[in-house]
């Protein structure tokens, strides 16, 4: 499987390389530094913080934006271009394309995320936040995991959606995810079994996305626990796993002839 997996993945990588991809990184970059040299005056000595909550914030919104619009046409541009036939008609299995095109995108991911997170570490050494700087990287961890769950959510929308209705399904996705638990202690309040029911069934069914969330407590200069950020792993893992089990089901029914 090894064989056959790893070349989608290199050939997925430099894809999404040749679509221009990191220009992203250069611009967080400069608008990070330029933060960092502006809110070193305009800041009453909370320059630090107010970087990193830019910083981690900017980060998630462009690594979800990578996540979603490149995550739901790898399979579409396949289909589109016809490419599928060539691959195909060698000895890939289509779960191997599916798991190959996900890994290869997280690559281009951690890429993202890890250049980003050096632009946010040395725009905190910059302004003196050196503490900052060392303890951001295990928030920036949990950002990453959350963008292995986007991109498999996109992932399992691409194998049988066009990739316009994919996108917003998948942002929709992102959006609840944030919003699940809140909205089952809504549903809790509310007193109607039907509103606890339908909110429970969002809850348990839609990644809750609120697990990787450590932006603001990172800001302060906390660091997640070992506990939680194992936790978080582990769930990110598991959901991994289903989302990509589903994508091959239907995947594995499309038609191409």
């Amino acid at each position: 499987m090894t064989r056959t997996v790893f070349p989608i993945i290199l050939n997925t990588f430099r894809e999404a390389i040749r679509d221009r991809i990191l220009y992203n990184l250069v611009i967080f970059a400069l608008l990070v530094i330029a933060s960092a040299v502006l809110l070193k005056d305009l800041t009453d000595g909370q320059e630090g913080r107010t970087i990193v909550n830019i910083g981690l914030t900017a980060m998630l919104f462009f690594g979800v934006f990578i996540a979603i619009f490149v995550g739901v046409g790898l399979v579409s541009k396949e289909i589109e271009k016809r490419t599928v036939y060539s691959i195909f008609s060698k000895p890939v299995r289509r779960s191997e394309f599916i798991i190959g095109k996900y890994l290869g995108l997280c690559l281009t991911l951690a890429l993202n995320v890890a250049v980003m997170g050096i632009g946010l570490t040395l725009a905190l050494v910059f302004v003196g936040s050196n503490t900052l700087a060392a303890n951001i990287w295990p928030a920036i961890l949990l950002i990453f995991l959350e963008l292995m769950v986007i991109t498999g959510v996109a992932m399992v929308f691409s194998t049988f959606s066009s990739p316009a209705l994919s996108a917003l399904l998948s942002f929709l996705v992102f959006v609840i995810g944030h919003l699940s638990s809140s909205l089952r202690d809504l549903g809790a309040t509310l007193g109607s079994p039907v509103s606890k029911a339908v909110f429970d069934s969002i809850y348990f069914v839609l990644p809750n996305l609120s697990l990787f969330t450590f932006r603001t407590e990172a800001a302060a200069g906390l660091i997640p626990s070992t506990n939680m950020l194992a936790y978080s792993a582990l769930y990110a893992l598991l959901y991994i796993v289903v989302l990509l089990g589903i994508a091959v089901m239907v995947f594995q029914k499309r038609n191409f002839k």
